[in-house]
């Protein structure tokens, strides 16, 4: 994919990483290195009964700078697919609460590994096409114990393959442990 004459600096960054890695953290900071305005894209759908979320949606808020806008959207490829685009760098934040919701919306908890696809396929290919500077966020769930539950293998099973995708489109992707990137290509 051309990144264009004006700049040699990656357009699509991925980021993965396990829980609590620092993978959000490394991602806030190559947007705000990016340089100018961010438009940060939470793809987590609150749940005011659920409180431990809350707190962790709240910390996430209170990390970013003022001046970035923050879209809370559990649509990503629509945002991405917008003819306007407000931001120099848009960040991502997180594959994985949005992979979640996209099973939910299909009922799909119980359905075949796949169900998802027509989902899946419209976020790559408005990743693919995207023009600026992007920052994509997303957990990597298949190095520990095998899922007891079958919600749960689908879900390892769903975002391995997404990531997978995702790392073919994007110019670049790091590998986030302990706080400590590892760049991957």
């Amino acid at each position: 994919m051309s990144q264009g004459s004006s700049s040699t600096a990656p357009r699509r960054t991925l980021v993965v990483g396990g829980a609590r890695s620092g993978k959000s953290a490394f991602a806030e900071k190559l947007a705000a290195d990016a340089g100018g305005a961010v438009r940060y894209v939470a793809t987590a759908v609150p749940d005011p009964a659920d409180s431990d979320f809350a707190e962790r949606i709240a910390k996430h808020r209170a990390r970013r700078p003022a001046d970035w806008s923050t879209v809370e959207s559990a649509d990503p490829a629509t945002i991405l697919s917008a003819p306007d685009n407000p931001s120099d760098v848009t960040l991502i934040d997180d594959i994985g609460t949005w992979l979640t919701a996209r099973i939910d919306a299909r009922a799909a908890w119980d359905a075949p590994r796949g169900t998802i696809i027509s989902d899946t396929d419209a976020l790559l290919e408005a990743v693919a096409a995207y023009q600026h500077h992007l920052v994509i966020v997303t957990p990597e769930v298949g190095m520990g114990v095998i899922p007891a539950t079958h919600s749960g293998r689908l879900f390892r099973d769903e975002m391995g393959t997404l990531n997978q995708r995702l790392a073919q489109v994007c110019d670049e992707a790091f590998f986030v442990v302990a706080g400590l990137p590892q760049r991957l290509k």
